[in-house]
């Protein structure tokens, strides 16, 4: 029989393949896990999952506003549409499970359009940062850094004739998680910021179009400002 004798330096790549072999099996199956562990999150009991974790599922790009949208034909419609969609995934991004914009492009908006409901969202901003929540395609429920005006999020900041400012200041610290609570009933609307009420039953103007009430329905916008935006646990229950 020919007895084989590895030398101490044979051994020693052997380890060395062998180490390899096994750290770069385990990173794999680490990285296969942590994607799999990515769930949409789980709803409140009545509310439907709009931003589930991973994607841009229930989304779309924002094409013009509701009076320039109303008139353009079906065909150019889809055409804006399908551009919009594109630029909107070049800027609009999931990391962790957070949904973030980078500053550039347009606002994103829900897919379908919503009459009466109300909408649970958690966002962040960073320092000097500016965001909104459109509804039915309409200005806004502010989002902003404090600092900015020395006044809170939450307001109807486009209002004109009706209050447009946040009944308090309910806002977290820059960098923190804030979570809004939005409820919309005929052109009214009532917003909770962190648990604290700030809009109490308050007409919602039609920015678009002055002299006419608010539109009956329309999509919800996440508002591009220029600055980095982070969202996540974004709910609807429709009324």
């Amino acid at each position: 029989m020919t007895r084989r004798i590895f030398s101490a330096t044979s051994l020693f790549a052997i380890f060395l393949f062998a180490a390899a072999l096994f750290l770069s099996t385990n990173l794999l199956t680490t990285e296969v896990v942590a994607a799999d562990e990515v769930k949409s999150p789980e709803a409140p009991e009545g509310f439907t999952t709009l931003f589930n974790g991973k994607d841009l599922t229930n989304w779309k790009g924002l094409v013009g506003n509701p009076k320039t949208r109303g008139a353009m034909t079906k065909e150019a419609l889809a055409a804006a549409q399908t551009n919009a969609d594109l630029q909107a995934a070049e800027h609009w991004r999931v990391v962790d499970g957070v949904l973030v914009f980078d500053g550039k492009g347009k606002s994103l908006c829900t897919a379908k359009d919503y009459g009466d409901f109300e909408f649970l969202v958690d966002f962040k901003i960073k320092a000097k940062g500016d965001s909104g929540i459109y509804l039915r395609g309409s200005p806004q429920v502010q989002i902003w850094d404090p600092a900015l005006r020395k006044i809170g999020s939450g307001g109807l900041f486009n209002n004109k004739k009706n209050p447009s400012n946040p009944l308090k200041m309910a806002d977290k610290p820059i960098g923190e998680w804030n979570s809004f609570r939005i409820r919309m009933v005929g052109e009214k609307v009532s917003i909770w910021l962190n648990g604290e009420l700030v809009v109490d039953e308050t007409v919602l103007e039609n920015y678009w179009e002055r002299d006419k009430p608010i539109y009956p329905t329309g999509q919800i916008e996440l508002q591009n400002h220029g600055n980095t935006l982070y969202f996540r646990n974004i709910f609807i229950k429709e009324l």
